[in-house]
């Protein structure tokens, strides 16, 4: 026989609790909603069942009856292994657990099919709301989460097709500031290594690098441009490529911590005098014992924004939509290592 105050599935249940409090379920439910029906003291005995069985409701399933989400928010990037990435879902986490929601996480690994599995998964899940670094353009599948009712924010990257907040960064600004670091050290052929063409970051970052060099009357010489690098080792290589031209670049700037990384493997190899700037900023930089710029900002602000865009747009999601909001978080330079100095000083 089950064991008195209990389920059968060894979990006390409400209907457990109300028997212990000698009230109707009804009416321990409604206690528990804090009812203002129910009497104080019929309260204090249904509260004290509780204590006493240790009895858990079941949150997703109550809501669900009521309507309502499951009190989870999708978070959706690209690249878990990214110490980025990881760093914007705890900026995200931090904020949305404040309001007793909880985050659930899914990797795309830049896969667009896989982003939109995932999208689909936590839609029919119910989620409250979905925070999301898109893989490329293709955001149909985020317009029709939208459209269904869940509210969507876009970090890193702004929305194609559809309206939606969004929380970028200062990716051209930054881009051009740490190109303009390297020209104002006298370099004036200077490398680029960047993500994918599709990647909006990446070429909001050429574009930077680009409009240094033009503003400084230095021609872009398409040789030391290099697109499509996601992994370190793919990064080193090019970096490598690069190193080995005729006339090799001086100087290389890398769009992402992960290109940066690479080039940096690729000039200790080489053993070569090349400066190095790059965008993110990354544990361990000051220890690589080379001279080095990084475009710094703060990642986890990146995802606090994002999930207070969210929450915002869930608080009101039930009146008249408000104008999508863009928020751009600033960027900035960051020295490590010795003194930079200028080709062939």
């Amino acid at each position: 026989m089950a064991k008195p105050g209990a389920s059968r599935a060894g979990q006390p249940t409400l209907r457990d609790v109300a028997e212990r409090a000698a009230v109707s379920a009804m009416t321990a439910s409604r206690a528990l909603r804090e009812d203002p029906r129910v009497l104080p003291a019929t309260r204090e005995r249904v509260l004290a069942a509780v204590a006493e069985l240790g009895y858990r409701p079941n949150k997703v399933a109550r809501s669900l009856r009521l309507g309502h989400g499951t009190g989870l928010v999708g978070v959706v990037v690209t690249n878990l292994a990214n110490p980025f990435y990881s760093r914007l879902a705890l900026g995200v986490d931090s904020v949305v657990g404040q309001q007793d929601l909880k985050t659930v996480i899914g990797n795309t690994a830049q896969d667009p099919d896989r982003e939109r599995s995932l999208v689909a998964d936590l839609v029919a899940r119910r989620v409250d709301g979905i925070i999301a670094v898109p893989a490329g353009a293709d955001q149909r599948h985020l317009a029709a989460a939208a459209a269904e009712g869940v509210p969507v924010v876009l970090a890193s990257r702004p929305p194609v097709g559809f309206d939606a907040d969004c929380v970028l960064v200062d990716d051209f600004g930054g881009a051009r500031a740490g190109t303009e670091r390297l020209l104002a050290m006298g370099h004036r052929r200077i490398g680029f290594l960047g993500s994918p063409p599709a990647v909006y970051t990446g070429t909001e970052r050429l574009r930077g690098y680009r409009a240094a060099l033009r503003d400084a009357d230095v021609p872009v010489d398409e040789r030391y441009v290099r697109q499509g690098q996601r992994e370190t080792a793919e990064a080193a290589a090019a970096a490598g490529e690069l190193l080995a031209l005729p006339d090799p670049p001086t100087a290389l700037f890398c769009s992402n911590n992960r290109n940066t990384i690479g080039a940096f493997r690729a000039i200790s190899a080489a053993a070569t005098d090349t400066a190095l700037a790059g965008f993110d900023d990354f544990e361990l930089a000051d220890a690589l014992g080379l001279p080095l710029t990084l475009v710094a900002y703060d990642r986890d602000e990146l995802g606090r924004e994002a999930a207070r865009l969210l929450l915002d747009r869930m608080r009101h999601s039930k009146g008249t939509p408000a104008a999508p909001r863009r928020t751009v978080v600033p960027t900035t330079l960051v020295e490590y290592g010795a003194r930079h100095v200028g080709p062939g000083a």
